[in-house]
């Protein structure tokens, strides 16, 4: 008689997690080297250390009369692809937190903390070390802590050397200090803060591009080599848009993430409102006209893919341009004036002239 159980395919060795590919002691050991890190961007309203099942924060609500959260996720794309390929970990972290930062910067918000979410394969030490220091660093040019994360270990998930970084930041605002475009005009002028690069979209372009063109990523790029340009880490702009909305009003600010100028200021414009933008104003990148030769890209295309060097698009009142970019400009940040709000007379909401 059958008993229903079967011995067949008994596994006569003793199994453990690190059979299947899972080194807990690997991550016991990344908490303990990367607490300094994590150390290095502790705030007013940190509470407790890294480790526990959560992050705890207490809430500077004493500043605030009507406080509102504000919370944003991201990711940094196939940016990440390119920086495995290079070998170049130490910056990657910087724009995690750059892309969850300044999307909640753009509300008026002052970022409060963060936390990460790391995935690989098979944990390797020391990348996962230089990745988590380069969240810490982005951490502290956003004035947030890291007060948490998960670094999770998955076999067959991911290809050999491969990962992926999310990333998720809280914020908070004023309820009457929010900065959500509705009060936008005509006659008002639209300010420029320069990017640092391609930040982190449009990559798995970038990437066709070196693909279809072999090209030498070690060759010049004004003054630098071609992939330090495109590794350059993202921008993070917090603190300067912070010190700028609590000295004059600022109407709206864009985030030039994906979808480029043509995608993102609309996101900010009221209905009946349209942004002029001077193309005279500024000089695309060189790492911007590389692409659009190397990839024969077109124009439009360009700027529906790229920020094409305005990593920030602000609004403001035309009397207050003046102010506005020297605020922005003793921050040490690179701002101009590239175009104003006009009436929408078509469909479109971004239209450019020469």
């Amino acid at each position: 008689m059958n008993s229903g159980h079967s011995s067949e395919n008994k596994i006569n060795q003793t199994l453990s997690y690190r059979d299947s590919g899972v080194d807990i002691d690997a991550g016991n050991e990344l908490v303990e080297r990367i607490k300094p890190s994590i150390k290095s961007t502790h705030r007013p309203g940190c509470v407790g250390s890294i480790g526990g099942f959560g992050g705890l924060f207490e809430l500077p609500l004493e500043r605030y009369q009507h406080p509102l959260l504000v919370s944003g996720t991201d990711g940094v794309g196939t940016k990440l692809k390119l920086a495995i390929e290079l070998n170049q970990y130490d910056t990657i972290g910087i724009d995690l937190v750059a892309m969850c930062a300044n999307d909640i910067a753009v509300l008026g918000a002052e970022a409060l903390f963060f936390l990460d979410y790391y995935a690989t394969g098979q944990l390797t030490l020391e990348i996962a070390e230089q990745v988590i220091a380069g969240i810490a660093e982005g951490c502290v040019q956003a004035g947030c802590a890291l007060i948490g994360g998960e670094t999770a270990e998955m076999p067959g998930m991911y290809q050999q050397g491969d990962f992926d970084l999310a990333g998720f930041c809280v914020g908070i605002v004023d309820k009457n200090h929010v900065i959500d475009g509705t009060h936008i005009q005509p006659g008002h002028d639209l300010i420029a803060l320069a990017s640092s690069g391609p930040h982190s979209n449009g990559y798995s372009l970038i990437r066709k591009v070196i693909e279809i063109t072999q090209a030498d990523l070690q060759q010049d790029c004004a003054g630098q080599p071609l992939a330090q340009a495109l590794l350059k880490p993202t921008r993070i702009y917090v603190k300067p848009l912070l010190k700028l909305s609590q000295q004059l009003a600022v109407h709206g600010i864009a985030h030039i993430t994906g979808g480029g100028l043509l995608e993102n200021i609309p996101r900010v414009l009221p209905d009946h409102c349209c942004a002029e933008l001077d193309l005279s104003s500024w000089n695309i990148p060189p790492v911007f006209e590389w692409l659009r030769q190397a990839g024969n890209i077109e124009q439009m295309e360009l700027f529906r893919t790229f920020n094409c060097g305005v990593g920030m698009a602000l609004v403001v009142d035309a009397s207050d341009t003046d102010s506005c970019l020297q605020i922005l400009q003793s921050q040490g940040e690179k701002a101009w004036k590239i175009g104003r709000i006009v009436n929408k007379t078509g469909t479109e909401s971004v239209i450019f002239k020469s």
